[in-house]
Protein backbone atom coordinates (compact mmCIF):
# COMPACT_ATOMS: atom_id res chain seq x y z
CA UNK A 1 0.00 0.00 0.00
CA UNK A 2 1.29 3.44 -1.04
CA UNK A 3 2.11 6.57 1.75
CA UNK A 4 -1.00 8.15 -0.21
CA UNK A 5 -3.25 4.96 0.42
CA UNK A 6 -1.86 5.01 4.03
CA UNK A 7 -2.84 8.08 4.75
CA UNK A 8 -5.71 8.01 2.90
CA UNK A 9 -7.45 4.79 5.34
CA UNK A 10 -6.83 6.87 8.57
CA UNK A 11 -9.46 8.87 7.33
CA UNK A 12 -11.96 6.14 7.37
CA UNK A 13 -13.96 7.70 9.61
CA UNK A 14 -15.00 10.02 7.88
CA UNK A 15 -17.50 7.93 6.01
CA UNK A 16 -19.38 7.30 9.20
CA UNK A 17 -20.57 10.48 9.12
CA UNK A 18 -24.25 11.70 7.93
CA UNK A 19 -24.54 14.13 5.33
CA UNK A 20 -26.87 16.35 7.46
CA UNK A 21 -24.25 16.61 10.25
CA UNK A 22 -21.86 17.90 8.22
CA UNK A 23 -23.57 20.28 6.42
CA UNK A 24 -25.04 21.39 10.34
CA UNK A 25 -21.42 21.19 11.36
CA UNK A 26 -20.60 24.11 8.97
CA UNK A 27 -23.06 26.21 9.28
CA UNK A 28 -22.66 26.06 12.86
CA UNK A 29 -18.86 26.99 12.01
CA UNK A 30 -20.15 29.58 9.94
CA UNK A 31 -22.34 31.50 12.03
CA UNK A 32 -19.78 31.28 15.02
CA UNK A 33 -17.08 33.03 12.90
CA UNK A 34 -19.73 35.62 11.74
CA UNK A 35 -20.58 36.46 15.70
CA UNK A 36 -17.23 36.65 16.48
CA UNK A 37 -16.03 38.66 13.60
CA UNK A 38 -19.14 40.56 14.53
CA UNK A 39 -18.12 41.21 18.43
CA UNK A 40 -14.46 42.11 17.24
CA UNK A 41 -16.05 44.64 14.73
CA UNK A 42 -18.04 46.41 17.87
CA UNK A 43 -15.39 46.29 19.85
CA UNK A 44 -13.74 48.69 17.53
CA UNK A 45 -16.76 50.43 16.42
CA UNK A 46 -16.93 51.31 20.48
CA UNK A 47 -13.37 52.88 20.47
CA UNK A 48 -14.12 55.02 17.21
CA UNK A 49 -17.78 55.83 18.85
CA UNK A 50 -16.74 56.56 22.30
CA UNK A 51 -13.48 58.47 21.49
CA UNK A 52 -14.78 61.91 20.49
CA UNK A 53 -11.46 63.97 21.92
CA UNK A 54 -7.86 63.91 20.75
CA UNK A 55 -6.23 61.53 23.90
CA UNK A 56 -3.31 63.63 25.06
CA UNK A 57 -0.53 60.95 23.02
CA UNK A 58 -1.98 62.11 20.14
CA UNK A 59 -2.13 65.78 20.03
CA UNK A 60 1.28 65.72 18.68
CA UNK A 61 0.28 63.16 15.85
CA UNK A 62 -3.01 65.34 14.82
CA UNK A 63 -5.02 68.15 14.94
CA UNK A 64 -8.79 68.27 16.43
CA UNK A 65 -10.11 68.75 12.42
CA UNK A 66 -8.54 65.66 11.12
CA UNK A 67 -8.85 63.44 14.12
CA UNK A 68 -12.99 64.35 14.08
CA UNK A 69 -12.93 64.04 10.10
CA UNK A 70 -11.37 60.23 10.54
CA UNK A 71 -13.36 59.49 13.53
CA UNK A 72 -16.58 60.41 11.58
CA UNK A 73 -15.18 57.96 8.72
CA UNK A 74 -14.51 54.74 10.58
CA UNK A 75 -18.00 55.39 12.16
CA UNK A 76 -19.53 55.47 8.50
CA UNK A 77 -17.09 52.81 7.54
CA UNK A 78 -18.15 50.27 10.66
CA UNK A 79 -21.87 50.61 10.05
CA UNK A 80 -21.68 50.11 6.22
CA UNK A 81 -19.45 46.88 7.06
CA UNK A 82 -22.17 46.19 9.60
CA UNK A 83 -24.92 45.72 7.24
CA UNK A 84 -22.91 44.55 4.25
CA UNK A 85 -21.45 41.80 6.66
CA UNK A 86 -25.49 40.60 7.64
CA UNK A 87 -26.36 40.90 4.42
CA UNK A 88 -23.65 38.31 3.15
CA UNK A 89 -24.35 36.26 5.76
CA UNK A 90 -28.22 35.85 4.76
CA UNK A 91 -26.95 35.04 1.30
CA UNK A 92 -24.36 32.18 2.08
CA UNK A 93 -26.97 30.99 4.37
CA UNK A 94 -29.48 30.94 1.16
CA UNK A 95 -27.27 29.62 -1.33
CA UNK A 96 -26.08 26.78 0.74
CA UNK A 97 -29.92 25.68 1.96
CA UNK A 98 -31.67 26.11 -1.61
CA UNK A 99 -28.67 23.88 -3.09
CA UNK A 100 -27.22 26.57 -5.65
CA UNK A 101 -23.74 24.51 -6.16
CA UNK A 102 -25.97 21.51 -7.31
CA UNK A 103 -28.57 23.16 -9.19
CA UNK A 104 -25.93 25.75 -11.30
CA UNK A 105 -23.69 23.05 -11.79
CA UNK A 106 -26.44 20.90 -13.46
CA UNK A 107 -27.80 23.89 -15.30
CA UNK A 108 -23.86 24.34 -16.79
CA UNK A 109 -24.27 20.48 -17.62
CA UNK A 110 -27.53 21.15 -19.16
CA UNK A 111 -26.44 23.94 -21.48
CA UNK A 112 -23.22 22.71 -22.82
CA UNK A 113 -25.01 19.62 -23.70
CA UNK A 114 -26.57 20.89 -26.68
CA UNK A 115 -23.16 21.00 -28.33
CA UNK A 116 -21.91 18.09 -29.75
CA UNK A 117 -18.38 18.76 -29.10
CA UNK A 118 -16.83 16.08 -26.37
CA UNK A 119 -14.82 18.66 -24.69
CA UNK A 120 -17.31 21.18 -24.48
CA UNK A 121 -19.46 18.62 -22.75
CA UNK A 122 -16.36 17.45 -20.83
CA UNK A 123 -16.25 18.21 -16.73
CA UNK A 124 -13.81 20.84 -16.98
CA UNK A 125 -16.02 23.22 -19.59
CA UNK A 126 -18.69 22.64 -17.67
CA UNK A 127 -16.58 23.90 -14.14
CA UNK A 128 -15.13 26.77 -16.14
CA UNK A 129 -18.54 27.86 -17.33
CA UNK A 130 -20.18 27.20 -13.32
CA UNK A 131 -17.26 29.45 -12.67
CA UNK A 132 -18.04 32.24 -15.38
CA UNK A 133 -21.63 32.00 -13.92
CA UNK A 134 -20.65 32.45 -9.71
CA UNK A 135 -18.39 35.51 -10.76
CA UNK A 136 -20.99 37.18 -13.15
CA UNK A 137 -23.22 36.20 -9.60
CA UNK A 138 -21.03 37.95 -7.08
CA UNK A 139 -20.67 40.97 -9.40
CA UNK A 140 -24.11 41.54 -10.14
CA UNK A 141 -25.21 41.11 -6.09
CA UNK A 142 -21.90 43.20 -5.49
CA UNK A 143 -22.52 46.02 -7.41
CA UNK A 144 -24.98 47.53 -5.62
CA UNK A 145 -22.98 47.55 -2.24
CA UNK A 146 -19.78 49.05 -4.59
CA UNK A 147 -21.82 51.38 -5.90
CA UNK A 148 -22.99 52.34 -2.30
CA UNK A 149 -19.62 52.54 -1.05
CA UNK A 150 -17.46 54.78 -3.75
CA UNK A 151 -20.35 57.37 -4.52
CA UNK A 152 -22.31 57.56 -0.76
CA UNK A 153 -19.53 56.98 1.57
CA UNK A 154 -16.33 57.64 -0.07
CA UNK A 155 -17.97 60.93 -1.41
CA UNK A 156 -19.23 61.83 1.74
CA UNK A 157 -15.52 62.18 2.88
CA UNK A 158 -14.18 63.40 -0.16
CA UNK A 159 -11.99 60.12 -1.36
CA UNK A 160 -14.20 59.49 -4.49
CA UNK A 161 -12.70 60.48 -7.54
CA UNK A 162 -14.07 58.68 -9.99
CA UNK A 163 -17.25 59.15 -12.84
CA UNK A 164 -19.46 56.60 -12.81
CA UNK A 165 -19.09 55.87 -16.51
CA UNK A 166 -15.24 55.06 -15.04
CA UNK A 167 -16.24 53.19 -12.49
CA UNK A 168 -18.18 51.00 -14.58
CA UNK A 169 -15.32 50.70 -16.87
CA UNK A 170 -13.15 49.78 -14.45
CA UNK A 171 -14.93 46.67 -12.90
CA UNK A 172 -15.89 45.32 -16.43
CA UNK A 173 -12.32 45.54 -16.98
CA UNK A 174 -11.43 44.36 -13.74
CA UNK A 175 -14.32 41.48 -14.52
CA UNK A 176 -12.65 40.28 -18.24
CA UNK A 177 -8.86 40.08 -16.91
CA UNK A 178 -10.30 38.07 -13.62
CA UNK A 179 -11.57 35.64 -16.46
CA UNK A 180 -8.81 35.50 -18.42
CA UNK A 181 -6.27 34.65 -15.93
CA UNK A 182 -8.34 32.26 -14.26
CA UNK A 183 -10.19 30.13 -16.68
CA UNK A 184 -7.32 29.01 -18.94
CA UNK A 185 -5.70 28.40 -15.08
CA UNK A 186 -8.44 25.99 -13.45
CA UNK A 187 -8.87 24.10 -16.90
CA UNK A 188 -4.89 23.45 -16.39
CA UNK A 189 -5.27 22.36 -12.58
CA UNK A 190 -8.36 20.08 -13.00
CA UNK A 191 -6.60 18.20 -16.59
CA UNK A 192 -3.69 17.89 -14.15
CA UNK A 193 -5.72 16.46 -10.89
CA UNK A 194 -7.56 14.34 -13.70
CA UNK A 195 -4.50 12.42 -15.45
CA UNK A 196 -2.22 12.74 -12.27
CA UNK A 197 -2.90 9.91 -10.57
CA UNK A 198 -2.01 9.52 -7.24
CA UNK A 199 1.01 11.43 -6.54
CA UNK A 200 -1.49 14.73 -8.61
CA UNK A 201 -0.91 16.86 -5.65
CA UNK A 202 2.18 17.14 -6.37
CA UNK A 203 2.08 17.80 -9.95
CA UNK A 204 -0.69 20.59 -9.50
CA UNK A 205 1.17 22.50 -6.14
CA UNK A 206 4.02 22.79 -8.66
CA UNK A 207 2.11 23.72 -11.26
CA UNK A 208 0.30 26.76 -9.37
CA UNK A 209 3.78 27.45 -8.13
CA UNK A 210 5.33 28.62 -11.35
CA UNK A 211 1.97 30.39 -12.78
CA UNK A 212 2.06 32.59 -9.11
CA UNK A 213 6.05 32.99 -9.75
CA UNK A 214 4.81 34.13 -13.44
CA UNK A 215 2.11 36.77 -12.38
CA UNK A 216 4.63 37.83 -10.01
CA UNK A 217 6.93 38.54 -12.77
CA UNK A 218 4.85 40.24 -15.46
CA UNK A 219 2.22 41.89 -12.41
CA UNK A 220 4.05 45.67 -12.77
CA UNK A 221 4.94 45.48 -16.81
CA UNK A 222 1.37 44.22 -17.69
CA UNK A 223 -1.34 43.75 -15.14
CA UNK A 224 -1.08 46.69 -12.85
CA UNK A 225 -1.11 49.96 -15.94
CA UNK A 226 -4.15 47.95 -16.70
CA UNK A 227 -6.12 49.60 -13.80
CA UNK A 228 -3.78 52.60 -12.44
CA UNK A 229 -1.64 55.08 -14.47
CA UNK A 230 2.55 54.90 -14.22
CA UNK A 231 5.04 57.29 -15.30
CA UNK A 232 8.65 57.35 -15.29
CA UNK A 233 9.94 58.70 -12.33
CA UNK A 234 11.58 62.48 -13.56
CA UNK A 235 15.57 62.97 -13.63
CA UNK A 236 16.28 64.90 -10.61
CA UNK A 237 16.98 65.01 -6.85
CA UNK A 238 14.69 62.32 -5.78
CA UNK A 239 15.64 60.12 -8.21
CA UNK A 240 19.31 60.16 -7.37
CA UNK A 241 18.85 59.93 -3.65
CA UNK A 242 16.40 56.99 -4.32
CA UNK A 243 19.46 55.13 -6.92
CA UNK A 244 21.71 56.41 -4.14
CA UNK A 245 20.28 54.11 -1.60
CA UNK A 246 18.76 51.18 -3.67
CA UNK A 247 22.45 50.90 -4.66
CA UNK A 248 24.01 51.38 -1.11
CA UNK A 249 21.50 48.30 -0.27
CA UNK A 250 22.93 46.28 -3.60
CA UNK A 251 18.79 46.66 -4.41
CA UNK A 252 18.66 45.47 -8.05
CA UNK A 253 17.10 48.82 -9.29
CA UNK A 254 16.08 48.77 -12.95
CA UNK A 255 12.79 51.09 -13.25
CA UNK A 256 11.34 54.28 -11.04
CA UNK A 257 7.68 54.86 -12.01
CA UNK A 258 4.78 56.95 -9.69
CA UNK A 259 1.47 55.91 -9.03
CA UNK A 260 -0.83 58.34 -8.30
CA UNK A 261 1.00 60.21 -6.13
CA UNK A 262 1.27 57.40 -3.66
CA UNK A 263 3.52 59.20 -0.94
CA UNK A 264 1.73 62.93 -1.88
CA UNK A 265 2.23 65.78 0.74
CA UNK A 266 5.67 63.94 1.95
CA UNK A 267 8.77 65.40 0.95
CA UNK A 268 11.86 63.78 -0.24
CA UNK A 269 13.48 62.91 2.84
CA UNK A 270 10.13 61.17 3.94
CA UNK A 271 9.77 59.66 0.63
CA UNK A 272 13.31 57.86 1.39
CA UNK A 273 11.86 57.02 4.53
CA UNK A 274 9.19 54.83 3.69
CA UNK A 275 11.29 53.36 0.71
CA UNK A 276 13.76 52.59 2.85
CA UNK A 277 10.92 50.66 5.18
CA UNK A 278 9.80 48.54 1.93
CA UNK A 279 13.95 47.95 0.81
CA UNK A 280 14.17 46.37 4.41
CA UNK A 281 11.26 43.81 3.53
CA UNK A 282 13.28 43.18 0.79
CA UNK A 283 16.64 43.08 2.33
CA UNK A 284 15.19 40.98 5.57
CA UNK A 285 13.93 38.74 3.14
CA UNK A 286 10.09 39.25 3.91
CA UNK A 287 9.01 38.73 0.53
CA UNK A 288 10.72 35.53 -0.06
CA UNK A 289 9.81 34.20 3.68
CA UNK A 290 6.19 34.74 2.57
CA UNK A 291 6.32 33.16 -0.98
CA UNK A 292 7.46 29.98 0.54
CA UNK A 293 4.78 30.41 3.53
CA UNK A 294 1.94 30.50 0.56
CA UNK A 295 3.59 27.84 -1.09
CA UNK A 296 4.02 25.11 2.12
CA UNK A 297 0.29 26.57 2.71
CA UNK A 298 -0.31 25.29 -1.11
CA UNK A 299 1.11 22.17 -0.86
CA UNK A 300 -0.51 20.96 2.38
CA UNK A 301 -3.63 22.18 0.93
CA UNK A 302 -3.04 19.76 -2.15
CA UNK A 303 -1.77 16.85 -0.31
CA UNK A 304 -5.41 17.07 2.22
CA UNK A 305 -7.57 17.71 -1.15
CA UNK A 306 -5.98 14.37 -2.53
CA UNK A 307 -6.88 12.29 0.57
CA UNK A 308 -10.21 13.74 1.14
CA UNK A 309 -11.13 14.01 -2.93
CA UNK A 310 -13.11 10.67 -3.09
CA UNK A 311 -15.31 10.64 -0.02
CA UNK A 312 -18.76 10.93 -1.50
CA UNK A 313 -19.44 12.59 1.88
CA UNK A 314 -18.38 15.64 1.33
CA UNK A 315 -20.20 15.94 -2.21
CA UNK A 316 -23.67 14.06 -1.15
CA UNK A 317 -23.92 16.84 2.17
CA UNK A 318 -24.09 19.86 -0.76
CA UNK A 319 -26.92 18.22 -2.92
CA UNK A 320 -24.16 16.30 -5.46
CA UNK A 321 -25.63 12.61 -4.62
CA UNK A 322 -24.13 10.86 -7.64
CA UNK A 323 -21.24 13.15 -9.16
CA UNK A 324 -17.93 14.28 -7.62
CA UNK A 325 -16.68 16.90 -9.40
CA UNK A 326 -13.09 18.19 -8.87
CA UNK A 327 -13.99 21.78 -8.56
CA UNK A 328 -16.92 21.19 -6.47
CA UNK A 329 -14.59 19.42 -3.81
CA UNK A 330 -11.95 21.46 -4.58
CA UNK A 331 -14.61 24.29 -3.15
CA UNK A 332 -16.02 22.36 -0.59
CA UNK A 333 -12.70 20.89 1.33
CA UNK A 334 -10.19 24.12 0.96
CA UNK A 335 -13.35 26.42 1.76
CA UNK A 336 -15.87 24.85 3.96
CA UNK A 337 -14.03 21.57 5.76
CA UNK A 338 -10.49 23.77 6.04
CA UNK A 339 -12.42 26.84 7.52
CA UNK A 340 -11.16 26.10 10.72
CA UNK A 341 -7.48 25.64 9.73
CA UNK A 342 -8.08 29.16 7.51
CA UNK A 343 -9.13 30.96 10.51
CA UNK A 344 -6.35 30.19 12.13
CA UNK A 345 -3.84 30.67 8.86
CA UNK A 346 -5.28 34.24 9.30
CA UNK A 347 -4.50 34.98 12.50
CA UNK A 348 -0.95 33.65 12.29
CA UNK A 349 -0.28 35.85 8.96
CA UNK A 350 -1.44 38.93 10.39
CA UNK A 351 0.90 38.46 13.56
CA UNK A 352 3.97 37.77 11.24
CA UNK A 353 3.15 40.67 9.17
CA UNK A 354 3.01 42.83 12.18
CA UNK A 355 6.26 41.24 12.86
CA UNK A 356 7.65 41.84 10.03
CA UNK A 357 6.27 45.56 9.57
CA UNK A 358 7.88 46.16 12.89
CA UNK A 359 11.60 44.55 11.39
CA UNK A 360 11.27 46.96 8.29
CA UNK A 361 10.96 49.79 10.48
CA UNK A 362 13.57 49.23 12.47
CA UNK A 363 15.60 48.80 9.15
CA UNK A 364 14.57 52.01 8.22
CA UNK A 365 15.48 53.65 11.71
CA UNK A 366 19.19 51.95 11.50
CA UNK A 367 19.41 53.60 8.20
CA UNK A 368 18.90 56.88 10.75
CA UNK A 369 15.48 57.56 9.08
CA UNK A 370 13.29 57.69 12.01
CA UNK A 371 11.87 60.98 12.09
CA UNK A 372 11.42 61.25 8.56
CA UNK A 373 9.46 57.66 8.99
CA UNK A 374 7.24 58.98 11.52
CA UNK A 375 6.54 62.42 9.77
CA UNK A 376 5.67 60.25 6.81
CA UNK A 377 3.32 57.74 8.54
CA UNK A 378 1.45 60.78 10.39
CA UNK A 379 0.90 62.03 6.88
CA UNK A 380 -0.14 58.96 5.38
CA UNK A 381 -2.62 58.42 8.34
CA UNK A 382 -3.67 62.06 7.62
CA UNK A 383 -4.12 62.02 3.98
CA UNK A 384 -6.23 58.58 4.12
CA UNK A 385 -8.25 59.44 6.98
CA UNK A 386 -6.98 56.70 9.21
CA UNK A 387 -8.46 56.89 12.75
CA UNK A 388 -5.62 56.50 14.81
CA UNK A 389 -7.04 54.47 17.61
CA UNK A 390 -7.77 51.08 17.94
CA UNK A 391 -9.25 47.78 19.82
CA UNK A 392 -6.08 45.79 21.12
CA UNK A 393 -8.36 42.66 19.83
CA UNK A 394 -9.90 43.49 16.74
CA UNK A 395 -6.12 44.83 16.34
CA UNK A 396 -4.69 41.62 16.90
CA UNK A 397 -6.63 39.70 14.32
CA UNK A 398 -7.24 42.39 11.67
CA UNK A 399 -4.16 44.51 11.45
CA UNK A 400 -0.89 43.29 9.54
CA UNK A 401 0.06 46.49 9.55
CA UNK A 402 0.34 47.53 13.80
CA UNK A 403 -1.62 51.05 14.34
CA UNK A 404 0.25 54.26 14.05
CA UNK A 405 1.08 54.81 17.67
CA UNK A 406 2.50 51.30 18.15
CA UNK A 407 4.78 52.02 15.38
CA UNK A 408 5.67 55.45 16.28
CA UNK A 409 7.08 54.16 19.84
CA UNK A 410 9.12 50.94 18.20
CA UNK A 411 10.16 53.98 16.41
CA UNK A 412 10.92 56.05 19.53
CA UNK A 413 12.13 52.98 21.48
CA UNK A 414 16.12 52.23 21.80
CA UNK A 415 17.54 49.79 18.78
CA UNK A 416 18.93 47.49 21.87
CA UNK A 417 15.62 47.40 23.31
CA UNK A 418 13.80 46.06 20.30
CA UNK A 419 15.27 42.62 20.34
CA UNK A 420 12.19 41.26 20.70
CA UNK A 421 10.39 43.01 17.52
Amino acid sequence: MSLIENIKSSFDFVDAIDKATLFNAIIIFMTLMYLWETYLSFRQYLVQKNNSKIPEELVSVTDKETFDKSRLYAIDKALYNFVHGFYSQLESYALLYIGALPYIWNLCSKQLSYFSSEWLNSEISISCLFIIYFILYGQITGLPWSIYYNFVLEEKHGFNKQTFVFFMKDNLKKLLVSMALSLPILALLLYIIKIGGDYFFIYAWVFITIVSLFIITIYADYIAPLFDKYVPLQEGELKSRIEGLAKSLSFPLYKLYVKEEKTKGCNTEEILAVLAHELGHWKLGHNVKNLLLNQINTFLYFLIFAVLMNRQIFYSSFGFEQEKPVLIGLIVILQFIFAPYNELLSFLMVSLGRRFEFQADEFAKKLDKTEHLKSSLIKLHKDNLSFPMCDWLYSAFHYSHPPLLERLRALDAPIEDKKRQ
